[in-house]
């Protein structure tokens, strides 16, 4: 934490201004942005959650990733933290369920442990092969005391004003799917209780509604959120207006973000953009969903599909 704070003290007097407490699209409008400034840059990441929609009793001790993770490191800077400190977001002492695979999913089960819960239990729907976050994440939270349930699917949330068991039901790998992972099926008669004091659903990001959020019905996104871009520019379907990182690319990693927020700023600081020229050579293979394109350059690899003329990422 203290080397992002240095970091912001070292941008503020470089002479960068931050507008803080500031949402676009109600603090202030997007097309007030725009007619103030030469160029804009989206580059707000993709932090929208996606849900498991068990939670039908709006229980209070189910809660997301991000939240749960956002007032542990709130805390850890010593920040005024309700919900933490009233226990709604504070693990000490609960049996803790974790629902998901990926790195965020790691994050959370390891920072339950810090807190010191009494257990903490991570379910994933597929094995321990087919999961999406980082193997030595996973070796690290094992050797923590955390127990991972593979194969495992919650299929409803008991409890009225807070969940007090799950059920859920074990599950086997089927054929492949679109994307060459296997399916996890259902094995029937397989149901069972796991008692929770606080559930935590990692289940990955989508972008917001930009075109609504920004009531910009202008700016075009792709079928999965993702604003469209032309990948020779990076710019999007609004005259001056880039973007960058997750909200072009997906929830991917922040190399990825540093890359792409170097190479708009060199596009846009160019009082004649040469828009490089990304995009240099096609492999084509199917992934049952249109054509699926790996981009070759010297510094920039990565899978895209091509739909209605725009490239996208997979």
């Amino acid at each position: 934490k203290e080397v992002v704070l240095k970091r912001t003290n070292r941008l503020m007097e470089s002479g960068i201004e931050f507008k803080l407490n500031c949402e676009v699209g109600s603090t202030v409008s997007f097309q007030n942005i725009k007619e103030n400034h030469d160029a804009i840059l989206i580059a707000i990441g993709v932090y929208k959650p996606h849900s498991i929609n068990l939670n039908k009793n709006n229980a209070s001790n189910v809660v997301s990733a991000m939240e749960f993770l956002t007032a542990s490191n709130r805390k850890g800077l010593n920040d005024k933290v309700e919900d933490f400190d009233n226990g709604r977001l504070n693990s000490f002492n609960k049996n803790v369920l974790v629902i998901g695979g990926g790195d965020t999913a790691m994050d959370c089960v390891r920072t339950a442990v810090r807190q010191g819960s009494a257990s903490v239990k991570c379910l994933y729907r597929r094995d321990q092969k087919n999961m999406p976050g980082s193997q030595r994440e996973v070796f690290n939270a094992i050797e923590e005391g955390i127990e991972f349930n593979w194969l495992t699917l919650p299929v409803e949330y008991i409890g009225n004003e807070k969940v007090t068991h799950i059920k859920i039901a074990k599950m086997q790998l089927g054929s492949a799917d679109d994307s060459g992972r296997r399916k996890p099926e259902i094995k029937q008669g397989t149901e069972q209780l796991i008692n929770a004091d606080l559930v935590i659903e990692a289940l990955g990001f989508e972008p917001e509604n930009l075109p609504i959020l920004f009531n910009e019905p202008a700016l075009t996104t792709t079928q999965w959120g993702t604003l469209k871009i032309n990948y020779k520019n990076m710019m999007t379907s609004l005259k001056g207006v880039f973007a960058a990182g997750d909200i072009i690319r997906g929830a991917s990693l922040v190399v990825w973000g540093i890359k792409d927020g170097r190479d708009a700023v060199e596009i846009v600081e160019d009082d004649e953009p040469k828009y490089k020229e990304y995009v240099k050579q096609y492999k084509v293979f199917s992934n049952g969903r249109g054509g699926v394109y790996q981009v070759i350059d010297n510094d920039f690899e990565k899978d895209y599909n091509i739909i209605d003329d725009q490239v996208s990422p997979i």
